[in-house]
């Protein structure tokens, strides 16, 4: 079987780990980059990309990935297209094993897993995915200035995105399938409190409505869960904003999680509870989940990493004497 060993080894490819993989290269660590099942993240499946610092005109996901990705094996860079199904933490090095028998073994290891938007399943969702149905309003609600839109959802996240979309639409509208909210009251006294913000009680969404040559959103139509009864809303955008998945299942029990199953990391670093492993992107970050802060943590682990690897061979150093 074959056996990769390496100073650092990054999972995921996305902005966070890319970025990392770019860092650790430039310090001479020689990383190793495992892609996972959605090399790129999440941004392989964004178009239109307009806030990412250092582009004028419009970029496009993909393309910015594989830059991303041209840089970091430009610098040094090893990828390996394969998917960790086991990890060991139990001694140093690290040893993961792939799914195709592949082992992996590591000084040190960035986690930039990521996450993934909750999306409500249905076909009419799926086919207007970027072309109106959207599942982060502070990556696209810049696309929908003056125009009707919906959050669909009750929680914090959906909250905030109906707040947010306020600074581009004057006629915002939540959706939520019961009477009340599951949002901190400070944010729901500030939803209700907001002239441009409507809601929809007892309501979940039947279908996507697409129309118009180019094809794009124009509506939801909208199930009363205590009648059954349909009816229309018309909008140009809309939300969906019940939470993310981060990709942890593979460190329950090997890493401490939060409550909401995203991995823990210490205060302003990216050092999580076992020693040599650090965590980056939005497999750590519930609050922000942009690219450019993705890509900050990355370098933020890098750095994190060799610190803790020079710090490793002083010690070392100092107990050879």
């Amino acid at each position: 079987m074959k056996t990769v060993s390496t100073r650092l080894l990054v999972l995921g490819s996305g902005p966070a780990g890319l970025t990392a993989a770019i860092y650790a290269a430039r310090a001479g660590m020689s990383p190793v980059v495992v892609q996972g099942i959605q090399p790129g993240g999440q941004l392989t499946t964004t178009t239109d990309v307009e806030n990412y610092p250092g582009f004028r005109d419009v970029i496009q996901g993909p393309w910015l990935m594989e830059e991303m990705q041209a840089q970091a094996e430009h610098v040094g860079t090893r990828f390996e297209w394969d998917h960790i199904s086991d990890v060991d933490f139990s001694r140093r090095p690290f040893v993961l094993t792939g799914d195709g028998g592949t082992t992996y073994t590591c000084d040190t290891l960035v986690i930039a897993t990521g996450a993934q938007a909750k999306w409500l399943g249905l076909p009419s969702e799926e086919h207007m995915k970027g072309k109106g149905a959207s599942a982060c309003a502070t990556c696209d609600g810049f696309f929908y200035r003056g125009k009707k839109v919906a959050v669909i959802g009750g929680g914090n996240t959906a909250v905030e995105e109906a707040l947010y979309l306020t600074n581009h639409s004057h006629d915002v509208t939540l959706i939520h399938r019961r009477d009340s909210l599951r949002a901190e009251k400070i944010l729901q006294d500030r939803l209700f409190a907001h002239p441009g913000i409507k809601v929809i009680w007892h309501s979940e969404v039947a279908e996507f409505v697409a129309g118009g040559t180019p094809e794009a959103l124009v509506g939801l139509d909208l199930r009363d869960v205590r009648t059954g009864a349909i009816s229309r809303l018309d909008v140009e955008g809309a939300f969906v904003a019940i939470g993310h998945h981060p990709a942890t299942e593979l460190f329950k029990g090997k890493l401490e999680l939060d409550s909401d199953g995203y991995i823990a990391v210490e205060t302003g670093s990216t050092r999580t509870s076992v020693e040599g492993v650090f965590a980056c992107g939005d497999v750590m970050d519930k609050l922000y989940r942009q690219a450019v802060t993705a890509a900050g943590t990355g370098c933020m682990a890098a750095l994190d990493a060799e610190r803790f690897l020079a710090e490793q061979e002083f010690e070392a150093l100092q107990a050879a004497e």
